[in-house]
């Protein structure tokens, strides 16, 4: 296996601020197919956080330290992979891993041709090939999460693009699958349908509650939430769509709040984050009762990677966006946008990478142990995967 050089630079700060944004860019591999997506977890069990990526062709994963890149499965399916969920539901310090492949969105009805499933169990040695298990499916999936429903208890959500025979968009409403894997994992999985009423669903968040996580789903009509609770997922009974009228590419959810002009954060409150459309040029933010709609920029082009985190160490979230073909200035990226502060004003943004990567998918976490997240993004034309180490404040 190649080892590519470490690339190091000092991407982006913002001189005088007093938590300033400094990230420094690592490339990993330089030869990815496309980097649908990304998923980062703990995969050889030594209490550090691996990547994971769904390539074109291949499940790998990179270890961290050496970032040495390891093949999990290959030539899964006819056509391409498209993501990849990982997240350690046994408690045994090692992620379980759940995939899907047979990428074909123009084909909706066929489930031999369109969408597939497989959970992947870890031979002894994880830098061995796996084992995939193939599980039950929808024509286009498209993105998938562990889910947290009760203490010590996990399920799979998988959610499809398009429902069953749709199109452009119009048709059947796509049916959001959770999955409860058994005893044994080459068992019979247990399916329940969260949701069969939005269409275009292109991605989903979760938010910690405690013993369980709460559910959000962003699709063409606008984004819902979804809770467990006796034993079933149902929507928020106080209110069934928490936004509408807003169609949604990419969402995430933020613990705190943005109250504008009103003293920065409100802890305990979210707001959310969005990329409207699917592959849009919005990345807007919406206060929690889904009511008040902040556009950021109007300049993406295709839109295509979201995340919400206190990365520069404020006491509130800041949102990183990432886009994949040329805005107007001709440039791709990343930028991270930040909330006014106690003073009020406007949000700002700053370069995270500019032109260096045309962003598929990123993640966040704190890869080094140093208290700070750091952001990982795969990228479509550049074939790049990067680490930006977070030195912010430093």
């Amino acid at each position: 296996m190649t080892n590519y050089p470490l690339l190091f630079a000092a991407l982006c700060f913002l001189s005088g601020a007093i938590n300033e944004p400094k990230f420094l860019a690592q490339v990993v591999d330089d030869n990815v197919a496309i980097g649908y997506g990304l998923a980062i977890g703990d995969v050889d069990g030594d209490h550090k956080p691996d990547i994971l990526l769904a390539d074109k062709k291949q499940f790998v994963w990179y270890r961290n330290g050496d970032w040495k890149r390891f093949v999990m499965v290959e030539n899964l399916t006819e056509s391409d992979n498209v993501c990849i969920a990982a997240r350690d539901i046994d408690g045994d310090g090692k992620v379980e891993v759940a995939v899907g492949a047979q990428w074909n969105p123009g084909e909706t009805s066929d489930t031999l041709k369109s969408g597939s499933v497989h959970f992947l169990v870890r031979p002894g040695d994880p830098t061995q090939l796996w084992t995939p298990i193939e599980l039950h499916h929808e024509p286009t999936i498209h993105r998938m999460r562990w889910a947290k429903v009760a203490a010590n208890k996990y399920q799979l959500i998988v959610v499809p693009l398009h429902g069953r025979g749709n199109k452009g968009g119009e048709g059947q409403g796509v049916k959001v699958i959770a999955y409860e894997m058994p005893g044994d994992p080459k068992g019979k999985w247990k399916q329940f349908i969260i949701d069969a009423s939005m269409h275009l669903t292109h991605n989903l968040d979760l938010v910690d509650q405690g013993e369980s996580e709460l559910l959000y789903i962003g699709g063409k009509e606008g984004v819902k939430v979804f809770a467990f609770k006796g034993g079933t997922w149902s929507a928020l009974p106080t209110r069934e769509w928490l936004v509408q009228g807003h169609s949604f590419g990419e969402i995430r959810v933020s613990p705190t709040m943005y109250a504008s002009g009103q003293g920065g954060a409100r802890k305990g409150k979210e707001f959310i984050a969005g990329i409207e459309p699917m592959h849009g040029n919005q990345l807007t933010v919406y206060t929690p009762d889904g009511l008040t709609r902040t556009v950021l920029t109007a300049e993406l082009n295709q839109g295509h990677a979201l995340a919400v985190s206190d990365l520069l160490g404020l006491g509130i979230n800041q949102v990183i966006a990432g886009w994949r073909e040329p805005d107007k200035e001709k440039k791709t990226g990343i930028k991270l946008f930040t909330p006014p502060g106690a003073q009020g004003g406007n949000w700002t943004d700053v370069w995270i990478d500019e032109n260096g990567i045309a962003c598929e998918d990123l993640q966040l976490a704190d890869l080094d142990g140093d208290g700070r997240k750091d952001i990982i993004a795969a990228g479509r034309a550049t074939h790049n995967l990067k680490i930006y180490w977070n030195k912010s404040g430093k």
